[in-house]
């Protein structure tokens, strides 16, 4: 990744950890890691563990933010948040969310889509 595209998304990131805190919700984790996964924020909504991923763009002339969250994405921010409940001894709800940050500097709008995606039944 480029410093300039780093820069927008660690803007988009800290923009969705001020909206959380907003909204009531305890930052647990921030970029946490688990092999090659990373999950962008990890919070705490009364008795849900909310594993976020912010996805941050300049405009949507390619397609809203929230679009490029793919299976193959989804499916590592399942086994990173599996990981993460079974390593912290978390007994409680998870939920899957995603932030969507988009535009500039100047005007930024932030769209939390919560429950944006569930784990595979097997």
């Amino acid at each position: 990744m480029n410093n300039n595209t780093t820069k927008i998304g660690n803007s988009g990131e800290n923009l969705a950890k001020d909206y959380l805190l907003q909204q009531g919700y305890e930052i647990l984790e921030s970029n946490w890691r688990f092999r090659k996964y990373e999950v962008d924020i990890i919070a705490k909504n009364h008795n849900t563990v909310v594993f976020v991923e912010v996805k941050t763009r300049k405009s949507n002339i390619f397609g809203a933010p929230e679009s490029f969250v793919n299976r193959q994405k989804q499916n590592f921010l399942i086994a990173a948040a599996q990981n993460y409940m079974s390593k912290s001894n978390l007994n409680l709800e998870a939920r899957f969310d995603i932030i969507s940050v988009l535009g500039t500097n100047n005007k930024q709008t932030v769209k939390h889509l919560e429950a944006a995606f569930y784990p595979p039944i097997k």
